[in-house]
């Protein structure tokens, strides 16, 4: 099946449409408000609970990373069209990896959640229903010790999930540094308390891997994706580690993975449908999850594929995921994956574009949201059932975007988030845009 992948690549991408040789329509379908401007540092947010549509206060709420990282909110009043001024909600203790994210859980309350890097787990809540206003309490949920990278998740009948990736070395020192597996808490009472994976399961991790000759023991989620209609949510992640003759962090990375989780039963699918239970290992990613393989090496000195990637469904509810990695020169291809029911068809859409988020449109389309390496403004993609790539539009932004999310529940012109690119890497400078897009407004 490798191999097939590998032939598959060439054959497709020759009748595929680059940006390069596209034209770009006359008109953008955009306009960009900019609620905040020269505040934002470096983040290593991934697309996923950016800011949220409130249908009760009519408002949608977005959160960010400032200088030292610290956590901010906004508000947009869409019957005034007014932006209130930046909140500081939280500290971020200097680093890029203590991004916030956000949901609106069901009693009304604004939800901040930051994995502390490595560390810990803080859930900051807002004390009015349907405001950002007063003072926000903070909690560390120690269910959730150990955790980067958080990602929050509220179902259909108001059960919060926030998967998260866990650095075991903190809590058993006698852990090799580069295992580093996914695991969720569970809230059914609105974040006021919460249960861990392993007392709801009894298993060591939700999924990950443990002793490979490679070393390739660190998860990295890109991107979850809930669907209410089936009450699953889809993720793809690639491995990282230190490679066959070290144990160290995230040295390299590897391989594109698809899984699936019921909320209901708390247990894990492959995209044919395979029963992996409440537990995912490394035989059974290898044998029924991997999308692609990709070879261990760090083309210009990068590490490939890159952790932002995306998951979405087809038509008929098959999968579809979007990445991309590095050649030689450092430069960005950009890769889809469609599952036709029986293996995943692999085809390279693009290239020179970062891909930082997917919106579903109708009958499997999808709009991909991209950018390029130095430049301003959002460049966006419609992806046909994974297989076909079209050129859209063009989003003018004044300066280079580092992240966008798609805004849950969005009512436009606030459809997506679009945080823009620090002047520097450490967040002692935050000098990015925060930049909110969306159709305008009739």
């Amino acid at each position: 099946m490798r191999g097939l992948l590998y032939a598959l690549i060439p054959l497709v991408t020759a009748s595929l449409v680059t940006p390069a040789a596209a034209k770009p329509p006359d008109k953008a379908a955009f306009e960009v408000m900019t609620p905040a401007s020269t505040v934002a540092s470096r983040t290593d947010r991934r697309p996923n609970a950016g800011g949220t549509y409130d249908p009760v206060a009519r408002k949608t709420f977005i959160s960010w990373s400032g200088k030292a990282a610290d956590t901010y909110v906004q508000a947009y009043d869409h019957r005034t069209g007014d932006w209130t001024a930046p909140k500081k909600i939280a500290d971020g203790e200097s680093d890029p990896h203590n991004y916030p994210t956000m949901l609106l859980a069901g009693d009304g309350h604004l939800l901040i959640f930051r994995g502390m890097h490595n560390t810990r787990t803080v859930i900051s809540r807002a004390p009015l229903a349907h405001s950002l206003e007063g003072t926000w309490t903070d909690t560390e949920v120690t269910a959730g010790d150990s955790a980067s990278y958080p990602m929050p998740v509220k179902t259909i009948d108001g059960t919060l999930f926030m998967f998260y990736r866990e650095t075991t070395n903190e809590l058993d020192p006698n852990a090799n540094p580069d295992f580093r597996p996914m695991k969720y808490i569970v809230s059914r009472d609105n974040g006021r308390t919460w249960k861990n994976s392993v007392r709801l399961t009894g298993k060591q991790w939700a999924f990950g891997s443990l002793g490979r000759a490679d070393h390739m023991d660190e998860i990295y989620v890109g991107q979850p994706r809930y669907l209410p209609s089936s009450g699953r949510i889809q993720f793809v992640y690639t491995l990282a580690g230190g490679g066959p003759s070290q144990h160290e962090h995230d040295v390299y990375h590897r391989n594109v993975y698809y899984l699936s989780f019921d909320v209901r039963t708390l247990r894990f699918f492959s995209a044919a449908g395979h029963d992996l239970g409440t537990q995912v290992d490394d035989a059974e990613q290898e044998r029924y999850l991997k999308v692609v393989e990709t070879p261990l090496e760090l083309p210009g000195g990068l590490k490939s594929p890159d952790y932002i990637l995306q998951v979405g469904t087809q038509r008929d509810g098959k999968p579809v995921v979007t990445w991309f990695q590095f050649d030689a020169a450092g430069s960005p291809r950009d890769f889809a994956g469609a599952w036709n029911g029986w293996n995943w068809e692999v085809r390279e859409v693009a290239n020179g574009l970062r891909l930082r988020e997917i919106e579903p449109l109708n009958g499997g389309t999808w709009r991909v949201y991209g950018t390029r390496d130095g430049r301003p403004d959002i460049e966006t993609f419609l992806l046909e059932n994974g297989r076909v790539w079209k050129p859209e539009t063009l989003i003018t932004t004044p300066k280079p975007v580092q992240r966008v999310e798609v805004i849950t529940g969005f009512r436009d012109p606030a459809r997506i988030l679009a945080t823009g690119a620090s002047s520097a890497r450490d967040v002692s400078v935050a000098d990015g845009d925060i930049y909110v897009a969306g159709t305008p407004r009739k």
